[in-house]
């Protein structure tokens, strides 16, 4: 269970920030970019289910996947280099995203997709509200998964597969959920290349 009574520490007033190792890192740190941007994406999914009253299976879909999202921070947040942190008991285990989470999103995905009229354009953001707040909250997961595959690349900074796997399909999800509640794609705004020529 995690206890917060202190919100401010003062730790970070020198600009670095700890990791759930215990280590201490700048704040600009890939790693912190990384699990900042899931971050800002669980932050947008939250904002976009203010507009979900209407669909209350897709709201409770996207607050079980806010719950994964922390599941991908705490990730994130304990690179796997092989030992346990210095703190960790005997019976320590990391809290690590699964395939079986990235599975969950596929089936929802073609959940959601069997229901939509057929794409035969690109889609801009927009529609509905609740469509639009979706494309925001698939954009800046795109950019969280640019974060972690930058991660990823660096030397002695591992991403799990399963980690990598669940943020690009969740960008996946969130253009299906726009679509979704966009009348099942109905309301769909979509391109029209060189319309404004």
């Amino acid at each position: 269970m995690v206890v917060l009574n202190r919100i401010y520490t003062r730790t970070g007033d020198d600009g670095t920030t700890a990791l759930g190792t215990g280590e201490r890192v700048p704040k600009h740190a890939p790693r912190i970019w990384a699990y900042g941007t899931v971050d800002e994406t669980n932050a947008a999914i939250g904002l976009a289910r203010i507009s979900m009253a209407s669909e209350p299976d897709l709201d409770r879909r996207l607050a079980m996947i806010q719950n994964d999202l922390f599941d991908l921070g705490a990730d994130l947040c304990i690179p796997d280099r092989g030992s346990p942190p210095s703190w960790a008991g005997p019976d320590y285990r990391p809290l690590r995203v699964t395939a079986d989470q990235v599975k969950r999103l596929e089936a929802e995905i073609d959940d959601m997709n069997g229901a939509l009229e057929p794409l035969r354009s690109f889609v801009l953001p927009g529609g509905s509200p609740a469509a639009a707040a979706l494309h925001v909250a698939r954009t800046i997961c795109r950019r969280a998964e640019r974060h972690m595959a930058e991660l990823a690349a660096l030397p002695d900074e591992p991403v799990s597969a399963a980690a990598m796997h669940y943020i690009n399909r969740l960008s996946d999800y969130l253009f299906v959920a726009s679509r979704f509640v966009n009348a099942r794609g109905r309301s769909d705004v979509l391109w029209v290349p060189g319309q404004n020529r």
